[in-house]
């Protein structure tokens, strides 16, 4: 059974940062693409950032492009969300997962692990 786990998030400022990390118990993300997703309450699970098996390809949401940056070290079994220029609307639980590029990005519904609890961000005005 592979759960994902995310860590990294807190309360900051309008216009602070913070970086989420995101790994996988009981399997290695090696070889797959890993992506970020988020939800606020009382809105679905959206799409925010993915990278592919490499790190030499990514893909964002338009939301959050030129502000985010999603990175990953296969070595440490870990992909990155560095944040800044963090904005209220940014507030959620942001969730981590893995698939091919395509399930990410435009599915949302990758197959690699369990849902994780994901981590809370919270941006204050």
């Amino acid at each position: 059974q592979v759960q994902m786990l995310e860590s990294g998030g807190g309360l900051v400022q309008a216009g602070g940062s913070l970086r989420l990390s995101c790994s996988a118990s009981g399997r290695t993300l090696s070889g797959y693409a890993v992506g970020w997703f988020r939800q606020a309450p009382g809105k679905e699970r959206e799409f925010v950032a993915a990278i592919n098996w490499s790190g030499g390809s990514t893909y964002y949401a338009d939301s959050v492009k030129g502000r985010f940056t999603i990175s990953r070290d296969n070595a440490k079994n870990t992909v990155y969300l560095q944040m800044n220029s963090l904005k209220p609307e940014d507030t959620a639980v942001y969730y981590c997962n893995a698939d091919d590029m395509q399930v990410l990005v435009y599915s949302g519904t990758p197959n690699f692990g369990f849902w994780g609890q994901g981590t809370q961000v919270t941006v204050s005005s």
